[in-house]
């Protein structure tokens, strides 16, 4: 199972449909946002694939993003996120709540933990949990995002 990792489009359709470009040639098999969505227009982009959202510290109009993420068929997971994919516990965030995003990724109870918020693509190993930073879509240098391969946790970062 391939899995793509996006976050940080900020509403930007144009880099976004950069990433779906992306996403396509990796042939992935669904998809997470990591929060800032910035605007109702970004989940129609995603159609093609199941995608699981969190909203991030720009995304105040939560009932709207909720309803265009819905409106899609995929899922809107608030401010926190879980998902069971090929045997691997995945949780997934923002990362703006430095304190909830601290005690995920130390809790050791995920096999991998997403984020956002940063701009900066990271991947780092926190006892037995991946914790993983695609970077951003937009306001970022390069922009980027990340391809993971489950269940071996085998992470690419694909900068665009």
């Amino acid at each position: 199972m391939i899995l793509g990792v996006v976050s940080d489009t900020h509403g930007h359709q144009a880099n976004t449909q950069n990433a779906i470009r992306m996403l396509e040639s990796f042939e992935v098999d669904v998809v997470i946002h990591c929060g800032d969505i910035g605007s109702i227009y970004i989940p129609p982009l995603f159609q093609q694939w199941p995608t699981h959202y969190v909203f991030g510290n720009v995304d105040g109009n939560e009932d709207e993003l909720r309803s265009s993420i819905e409106a899609e068929g995929h899922h809107c997971h608030g401010l926190f996120g879980t998902l069971e994919l090929a045997d691997r516990s995945i949780a997934f965030l923002h990362g703006h709540d430095h304190k909830l995003f601290r005690e995920t990724v130390r809790s050791g109870q995920w096999d991998m933990v997403c984020y956002g918020h940063t701009h900066i693509a990271a991947v780092e190993q926190v006892g037995d949990t991946v914790v993983l930073n695609p970077g951003a879509v937009f306001r970022a240098r390069p922009h980027s995002l990340a391809i993971v391969n489950l269940p071996s946790l085998e992470i690419t970062n694909v900068p665009f």
